[in-house]
């Protein structure tokens, strides 16, 4: 027997552990040079792992979940096929096998059932007094005067109780020496799901961002009528998926307010104490994808045309839905814009997404009466929320860059003014 130890590989950018995202072999399976034998989770992606060797695999590192650190064993595998499974190994070392970037795998929850205790049937008179029966006044007196153990009577109300109708079938089985049965009961089956993978790494930086970072959260209200009429002219000239949604002018209105106010357009280096002042504005999209929330990152936005724009935020959050996204499309993010559709509600209060200091969302428009010019009209209103890093935004300059993003939004001509 010739066992080879096959070591977590370094998968780059300083990562020294990860965490084991699926396995798709188990102990005694037989495995082929280069066969893809499991995934690994980063911060950003999914990464295929795939066998150096041909041989039969005899231990695994641990399950999906478990954070094993680089250069650790990943799995041992006896390449002449005679080992037995589950045999540990102490040999020696191996090469770091190629690694290849893959989408993300979704989690599998395990589920775990939990049979609902049954109590053994008591012969008839036998008095049950391990649980208080519920029932009514009226019952209990029948059932006395029926000499009825109402132990012996299938509940069928809330919590067990014994109604009227349990009662009368209950009598009519005994007089006829039926078997009375039991009544359906809910299902107390709970299904376990392993907290790993991608909601893992949600979970931990959200909880790191509501920990660390005080929020400054401002809404505005903003009249888009007049940039619904431009988007609805310009959307006559598209068909499909070409068409305009709102967040291109978002975009580029956060564009242009973030020259006036590039405090905004920072992220934070807390390991060096510093802030980190960005000319280029990389915008962050939050995607909802069925792994989680993702956000896919739009490079150099500020060189970006509308319809540039609008086609970057569709491919790279399709890229993110069918886990297609590389792992650099997801990182690197100056500001991020974040919108629930048409589910947006009236307003929101967005979770920054760090090291970022801004993040703006997108509320659902709806037509409200405006007082406008001293008349009341009909106008199509949406609220912009937005959190800011109080540490490091002033409430003033917060509340006066969403301003100016209004005032653009209002006047969509001004967006694309020199």
């Amino acid at each position: 027997m010739s066992e080879y130890i096959f070591k977590l590989p370094d998968l780059g950018e300083g990562t020294v552990e990860s965490e084991i995202g699926e396995w798709f072999v188990k102990v005694g399976d037989e495995v082929r040079e280069e066969d893809i034998i499991g995934t690994v989770m980063t911060d950003k992606a999914a990464v295929e792992v795939s066998s150096p060797v041909s041989g039969k695999v005899v231990k695994l590192a641990g399950e999906p979940g478990d954070i094993i650190a680089v250069g650790a064993m990943l799995v041992v595998i006896d390449t002449v096929g005679t080992a037995d499974e589950g045999r540990t190994t102490g040999a020696g070392e191996s090469a770091a096998a190629p690694v290849e970037e893959a989408a993300e795998q979704p989690v599998t929850p395990v589920e775990t059932p939990v049979e609902p205790e049954v109590a053994a049937a008591a012969p008839a008179g036998t008095e049950l007094t391990s649980a208080r029966i519920v029932t009514s006044p009226a019952i209990r007196r029948r059932a006395k005067e029926a000499d009825v153990d109402l132990a012996l009577v299938p509940g069928s109300g809330p919590g067990g109780r014994i109604v009227r109708k349990d009662f009368d079938r209950y009598l009519k089985a005994r007089a006829t020496g039926a078997t009375v049965a039991a009544p359906t009961m809910p299902s107390t089956r709970v299904k376990e799901i392993k907290i790993i993978g991608v909601r893992r790494i949600i979970a931990e930086r959200m909880q790191s961002a509501k920990l660390e970072i005080p929020h400054f959260a401002y809404v505005e209200e903003i009249d888009i009528t007049e940039l619904e009429s431009l988007r609805t002219h310009l959307n006559a000239k598209k068909v499909g998926s070409d068409r305009l949604t709102v967040l291109p002018f978002l975009g580029l209105a956060l564009i242009r307010a973030l020259r006036e106010f590039p405090q905004c357009n920072v992220t934070h280096d807390k390991d060096r104490n510093l802030l980190l002042q960005h000319d280029a504005v990389h915008v962050g999209i939050a995607t909802q994808t069925p792994d989680g929330l993702k956000v896919p990152v739009i490079r150099h936005a500020e060189m970006m045309s509308l319809d540039g724009l609008a086609a970057e935020i569709r491919r790279l959050s399709e890229a993110a839905r069918t886990n297609k996204a590389k792992r650099e499309e997801l990182s690197g993010s100056t500001i991020t814009i974040t919108s629930l559709g048409k589910l947006g509600g009236i307003a929101s209060t967005p979770v920054i997404n760090a090291p970022e200091v801004a993040i703006i969302g997108v509320n659902r428009a709806v037509e409200r009466p405006v007082v406008l010019n001293g008349q009341v009209q009909v106008r199509l209103m949406m609220n912009l929320s937005s959190s800011f890093d109080h540490r490091f935004v002033d409430g003033y300059d917060a509340a006066a860059m969403i301003q100016r993003i209004k005032e653009l939004l209002e006047h969509p001509a001004t967006i694309f003014l020199p």
